[in-house]
């Protein structure tokens, strides 16, 4: 990746609202976008109605169509753009689950939910019912979930976007996964 300066200076200036910084911005970080995208969509069937770049593309335009947003850094932009592509995700989740309206299904460890596969977006809408529990509990523990599955983001990307330590992440993420673990497993126990 190239340095960090070269991010915080695109953010800027897209901030003051020159347009090509924010195009610049997009380009400047498209490959990690991409692998972002393409953790969250790995053991998805082929012929899947999104791909990584479809993924990465329809996450930039949720990200542009929200002026209001405005990233501070290059970890609070890939922050944003986990949060994008987890609704873009959980979007299409709906609409092919709406679609099949199939029986509920065994739940899934965290690790093995396949958030693309088409045939699995019932546990992805098991995750996401999860995920807004734990939110109304504890928004730090889902915030984490957030960055660290949806957007891949590393202990360090999260610690610099919540003025955390990495230790703190690290044990959140612990924390969050057990939560979760519980919730997806044992549903009528109180998490």
């Amino acid at each position: 990746m190239e340095p960090s300066a070269d991010t915080t200076a695109l953010l800027l200036n897209a901030r003051a609202g020159r347009r090509e910084s924010a195009d610049q911005l997009f380009d400047h970080l498209y490959g990690t976008l991409r692998e972002i995208a393409h953790a969250r969509l790995s053991g998805h069937q082929p012929g899947a109605t999104l791909n990584t770049t479809g993924l990465v593309h329809e996450a930039y335009i949720r990200l542009v169509n929200h002026a209001r947003v405005t990233p501070a850094d290059r970890a609070h932009f890939l922050a944003l753009a986990a949060r994008a592509m987890r609704f873009v995700l959980l979007d299409r989740a709906r609409a092919r689950a709406r679609q099949k309206r199939g029986g509920p299904r065994p739940p899934l460890p965290l690790d093995a939910v396949q958030v693309a596969a088409d045939e699995r977006a019932v546990d992805l809408l098991a995750l996401d019912d999860a995920l807004s529990q734990l939110r109304t509990r504890n928004e730090r523990l889902a915030e984490i979930v957030e960055y660290r599955f949806f957007g891949g983001l590393t202990y360090e990307e999260i610690a610099e976007v919540t003025g955390r330590s990495v230790a703190t992440a690290e044990r959140d993420w612990v924390r969050a996964r057990l939560w979760l673990y519980r919730a997806l497993h044992e549903p009528t126990a109180d998490v």
